[in-house]
């Protein structure tokens, strides 16, 4: 009998996807058959990115990498986990900080889902200063933000703020604004949103 595949599932608004989380995700094989991107509809928050875009940037990233799935999702994560049949929830952490809102988050989960764990990953050396919230202020000032992202992401901010770091010589067509939350891009041929 062959035995069930260990299913990871990693949640974020990836607003947008840094090298840090490519890190996590990619270490996380190590210790699961399959890890799943989980990309928060819910976010609590404006985020740069609509919920298409980022699951979009998400799965250009890992195109090539069959055991990494990208799904979006919304309401609460514990029923999402169970839904995947998967038995792990996974967290990366930068700081002291991470771990003190981590821990009260899988507690509750623990509450909820009581069959459902939770790990924590340390995010490699390189990258444990960078977050979504860090390369997008750096981006929308001009600032050169490659190295800490994916070509397709950083690719993405050049298009979104319009910047234009030295050295880097393509042209680039600002996206159109985006639309209000519920809304079509209506720039969109048939409405429908278009990735960067």
């Amino acid at each position: 009998m062959a035995q069930d595949k260990r299913i990871a599932i990693y949640p974020g608004t990836f607003d947008p996807l840094t090298n840090g989380h490519v890190n996590i995700i990619r270490r996380a094989l190590r210790l699961f058959d399959k890890v799943i991107v989980a990309v928060a509809a819910d976010t609590g928050k404006t985020p740069l990115f609509s919920l298409n875009e980022r699951v979009d940037m998400a799965e250009k990233v890992f195109a090539r990498e069959s055991d990494i799935v990208v799904e979006p999702f919304q309401g609460l994560l514990v029923d999402y986990v169970a839904s995947r049949n998967a038995q792990t929830v996974l967290r990366g952490l930068r700081a002291v900080s991470d771990f003190e809102y981590e821990f009260q988050i899988s507690l509750m989960n623990r509450k909820l889902r009581p069959d459902i764990e939770t790990l924590f990953l340390i995010a490699d050396y390189r990258w444990l200063y960078i977050s979504s919230t860090i390369v997008k202020t750096v981006a929308s000032l001009g600032g050169d933000v490659r190295g800490l992202v994916p070509d397709h992401v950083f690719a993405c901010l050049r298009a979104r703020f319009g910047f234009d770091p030295v050295g880097v010589d393509e042209p680039i067509a600002p996206l159109p604004s985006p639309a209000l939350p519920g809304q079509p891009d209506a720039s969109a041929p048939n409405g429908r949103e278009q990735p960067c």
